[in-house]
């Protein structure tokens, strides 16, 4: 009897752990979303506290339906720039609501978080400078190779079947903006990052000719949304919002926005069409980990 009734109070104490994102946005009519600030188009800033992309604005489009199924007259959203290192931790303790950036869903960070449907399937691609000579794995043996801190990119590279053999030292950036830094100063002769970053950093700088990306495709990710674990309510709230965009073709118009079509504050187009993995994820909806999409 003492066993069931530690075991039902074991129970009760999970239960009341569980995150619920809704009921905290409702009782505060406002919501906090965190945001990258050199994520590509997927999420970017503009300067004086404004941020935009395809991400940012799924995650409006979410929170607006979310606005009218809690009744809230309005709904006040606050912008919060984290980064690969501490977006997970800022989650977890209440500090943002919602991660609206470039993070990948994989197997280890479900055991922390939990992701909404897969809105974009990334390609891991290498970019250097356009003189560089450099086009495959095998020739960044004995250079230098910028990866910012907190992403999994490098840990892609190192695992590929080229690149047996091959020796390099990393050079951390502390968000995507540094590890271009340092591609473009010389301080590194490779960035390894996924391609939108690298296509959305390279549309941004002074030179976008004096850079390019190349070389075999490093791994596959899904990219989503990052939430709450243990909040399922809130969870199918923003998947609603998101399979319903997916079934109207509303996502794909707003890819195009991003990706096909001059953006700020630059007026440049990242001009990287919808890989057929990422249709695919709009085809048919799923929040399967990187490791699925590993093991086809």
């Amino acid at each position: 009897m003492k066993l069931q009734v530690i075991a039902l109070a074991a129970a009760v104490s999970a239960t009341a752990a569980q995150a619920d994102t809704l009921q905290k946005i409702k009782e505060s009519a406002s919501v906090t979303m965190g945001v990258r600030e050199s994520s590509g188009a997927l999420s970017y800033t503009l300067g004086n506290g404004k941020y935009v992309g395809f991400h940012i604005d799924l995650c409006h489009r979410a929170l607006a339906d979310v606005q009218k199924q809690l009744g809230l007259p309005k709904l006040d959203i606050t912008y919060q720039p984290v980064s690969s290192a501490n977006r997970m931790p800022l989650l977890q303790n209440g500090t943002i609501d919602i991660e609206c950036g470039s993070t990948t869903n994989n197997a280890t960070r479900q055991q922390q978080v939990a992701f909404a449907l897969t809105t974009y399937v990334e390609e891991i691609r290498i970019a250097v400078k356009a003189n560089s000579g450099i086009q495959s794995i095998s020739q960044l043996n004995g250079r230098k190779v910028a990866t910012t801190t907190g992403t999994t990119s490098v840990q892609l590279l190192r695992k590929h079947q080229k690149a047996a053999g091959v020796v390099f030292q990393e050079i951390f950036g502390k968000d995507h903006t540094d590890s271009m830094l340092n591609l473009d100063s010389g301080r590194a002769d490779a960035f390894v990052m996924d391609a939108q970053v690298l296509a959305g950093n390279i549309a941004k700088s002074r030179n976008p000719a004096d850079f390019k990306i190349v070389g075999e495709v490093l791994g596959v990710e899904p990219i989503a949304i990052m939430i709450r674990k243990g909040d399922p309510a809130f969870k199918q709230s923003v998947d609603n919002t998101l399979r319903s965009m997916m079934k109207s073709g509303e996502i794909a118009q707003l890819y195009d926005k991003w990706f096909m079509k001059p953006i700020p504050p630059t007026n440049t187009t990242v001009n990287l069409p919808a890989s057929e993995e990422t249709k695919a994820a709009w085809a048919t909806p799923t929040d399967k980990p990187a490791e699925e999409y590993a093991r086809r």
